[in-house]
């Protein structure tokens, strides 16, 4: 496998510069997808290389279940520094996973409670909940998700203005904004180099829900009014998995974005553009890290399976 294995650990680096670029100068449909597809293929690769190297290191320790042929001289030599680099993958390998599950928790915990709260409630699409805190946020689940507000909030807008958060919000629950959401974050919780995606999905996911809200709405400036409106007002959503108007966020480029003209859109931007060029590094890194992982993996098993006693 050689230096091959520690590829995928370090290789989201390369996405960086489209996270911040795509955000930027795509449209947020396809900015969302992008940075959504990098950052689950990379953090995949990054736990599948830390599992490799867990192999190799917990077949050295004494007591361990493994074969005793998984530790023979030759399955280390096929990691660099296998004492050090292979010890270390168990600790991190369990706090990764411990860190997904964990985000796996709360984001079930939240969605059960959010529908524990309207029970009561008509079964409409949009839940009016009577609370003196201003929130609103899309809850999906079931057919069809349900578009949370509170009465507090909808004082402080417009009529205008609450015709676009609804439209903000089913555009959240008919585009499945939370997988988006949960997907990135889950991959930052597996390799904390892929933080920068988690942030730039969270803007783009809302900018998209503003599109489509000012297409359905017929006026970009009233979207933009609700935004600035709700955000002023408005504590955001209770799990940041969950998609809503007032989402925590650079608010102000998102309402100078609705006053400017729609973005175009584009499918895959042109190599000779810094975003474009910034988008095929992100995608030449993702495809190395896939390419080490598979190589690594094909590698330690032929490896491991010569090491096996029959």
């Amino acid at each position: 496998m050689g230096v091959f294995v520690f590829l995928p650990l370090v290789l989201p680096l390369t996405a960086w510069p489209v996270a911040r670029l795509a955000a930027q100068h795509l449209h947020p449909r396809t900015a969302t997808r992008l940075l959504t597809a990098l950052a689950a293929v990379m953090a995949t690769c990054s736990t599948v290389c830390l599992a490799l190297l867990m192999v190799v290191g917990t077949a050295q320790l004494p007591g361990n279940p493994l074969p005793d042929g998984w530790s023979d001289p030759e399955v280390r030599a096929a990691v660099p520094y296998d004492e050090v680099a292979g010890r270390a993958a168990v600790p991190t390998l369990l706090v990764v996973l411990a860190a997904c599950a964990g985000t796996l928790w709360r984001h079930g915990r939240m969605r059960r409670r959010g529908h524990a709260a309207l029970a009561g409630l008509p079964d409409t699409e949009v839940a009016v909940l009577p609370d003196g805190e201003p929130y609103a946020y899309a809850l999906p689940g079931g057919p069809r998700g349900r578009v949370v507000v509170t009465t507090a909030l909808l004082a402080h807008l417009e009529p205008a203005e609450r015709r676009a958060l609804f439209a903000h919000e089913r555009a959240h629950l008919t585009a499945r904004h939370h997988r988006y959401l949960l997907t990135v974050r889950l991959a930052a919780r597996a390799n904390p180099f892929l933080r920068p995606l988690r942030a730039a999905v969270a803007y783009t996911t809302e900018r998209w829900a503003d599109e489509a809200a000012a297409e359905a709405v017929g006026s970009r400036r009233a979207v933009a009014r609700a935004i600035g409106r709700a955000a002023l007002v408005s504590r955001g959503t209770p799990v940041p998995t969950l998609a809503g108007l007032a989402a925590p966020g650079p608010v102000p480029r998102r309402v100078a974005a609705l006053l400017a003209p729609a973005p175009v859109t584009r499918a895959w931007p042109s190599a000779f553009t810094a975003v474009g060029l910034a988008a095929w590094t992100a995608a030449a890194g993702t495809a190395l890290s896939a390419m080490s992982s598979a190589n690594s993996a094909v590698t330690l098993a032929l490896v491991l399976r010569a090491a096996t006693p029959l």
